[in-house]
């Protein structure tokens, strides 16, 4: 089995293994996020760190893809763009799966426990936000190698989906999930991208 194969069926794994967690402790689960769901969550702090995902997203790669165009720099081109194909990748696995599950959201099933500042219905399993944050930190994690960018970049991701929690929008396993998605394929994309990488200069090299 090659390396890709395997990163893809440890991805599949998990959400299964998460899967089958929240068609198993149903009640563990909801328990855990009353505890984080305030009556009224209107934290600007959490708001603000929840849509945060787009935005960090967003400027960790099609940001560093303008950047490495516009200045020449061949580095920032290649991480741009391999930021741009993980994370337009982990939005394409999250809907597929969100769509197969069909996962109600807590708030509508638990309208009693489980509050919101504006209703948010449709599919509740990944969470999209958790995903597309752990996939930007997974990726640039990868890409720098450094403790001072790795740290930094897991805690806002953790973050960001605490504050899915906060704001009653998901499950923790929806959470879990979601990191589980945007960390598989980061590992993944970037393995592609180095095969791929690699191929184009091998030939290149050939050329010349």
């Amino acid at each position: 089995m090659t390396k890709g194969k395997k990163l893809l069926f440890v991805l599949s794994t998990l959400i299964n293994l998460i899967g089958f967690q929240f068609c198993y402790a149903q009640n563990a689960d909801i328990d855990i996020l009353k505890s984080a769901n305030p009556q009224n969550p209107t934290s600007g702090y959490w708001r603000t760190t929840s849509t945060s995902a787009y935005y960090v997203a967003g400027a960790a790669s099609f940001g560093t893809l303008i950047y490495g165009l516009a200045s020449g720099n061949q580095t920032a081109k290649q991480n741009g763009l391999e930021a741009v194909i993980n994370l337009g990748a982990t939005e394409l696995f999250t809907y597929v799966v969100k769509m197969s599950v069909n996962r109600t959201r807590p708030a509508d099933r638990y309208p009693n426990d489980v509050f919101v500042t504006s209703p948010t219905h449709g599919q509740s399993f990944p969470s999209g936000h958790s995903s597309l944050a752990f996939a930007t930190a997974a990726t640039i994690s990868i890409q720098y190698h450094k403790w001072y960018v790795t740290v930094p970049a897991y805690l806002w991701a953790s973050s960001v989906g605490y504050s899915r929690l906060y704001l009653g929008k998901h499950y923790p396993s929806d959470v879990l999930a979601g990191a589980a998605v945007g960390i598989g394929t980061a590992y993944a994309g970037h393995w592609l991208n180095q095969k791929l990488f690699k191929k184009h200069t091998v030939i290149h090299e050939g050329h010349d």
